[in-house]
């Protein structure tokens, strides 16, 4: 990599407080230019409450498309932002980034697999389009 581009980075989701207030929690839909190999030891993931378990991993490569599932942006979208702890119950995860791309292993490929992931988005908002659509309108010139 070029001087400056970050080879891995490990990162850990323990127990901890959310007290930002008037932001949007789960991690928000995105992509990365690092390929992002995430793993759930115990209890639920926030951006995926129910859909991701423990055993459980997901690898996104480079510029691949991920976030939180549709019901758990609705409910992140609409709950009232006041401080919140992430109990020692609620989960334990891990995420290791890297600028090289991964090679999934025989193994992983014979394992089961959540052939319908890409499901958890289908009732994802087009908020984006909305907001093009109100800044362009706001650009025109008033009459």
């Amino acid at each position: 990599p070029k001087p400056g581009t970050a080879t891995c980075d490990f990162v850990i989701f323990p127990p901890r407080w959310c007290v930002q207030e008037h932001t949007f929690r789960p991690p928000y839909f995105h992509r990365n230019t690092m390929s992002e190999f995430m793993g759930l030891i115990s209890g639920s993931y926030d951006a995926k409450k129910g859909g991701f378990v423990p055993g459980g991993a997901s690898l996104h490569s480079p510029m691949s498309g991920h976030g939180p599932d549709a019901r758990v942006f609705k409910a992140a979208s609409l709950e009232d932002l006041k401080p919140v702890r992430y109990a020692d119950d609620s989960g334990f995860a891990f995420m290791f980034e890297t600028c090289y791309l991964m090679n999934v292993t025989d193994a992983a490929k014979k394992a089961k697999k959540d052939e319908k992931y890409h499901e958890c988005w289908k009732d994802m908002p087009n908020l984006f389009r909305k907001l093009q659509a109100e800044a362009a309108k706001a650009k025109k010139p008033s009459s």
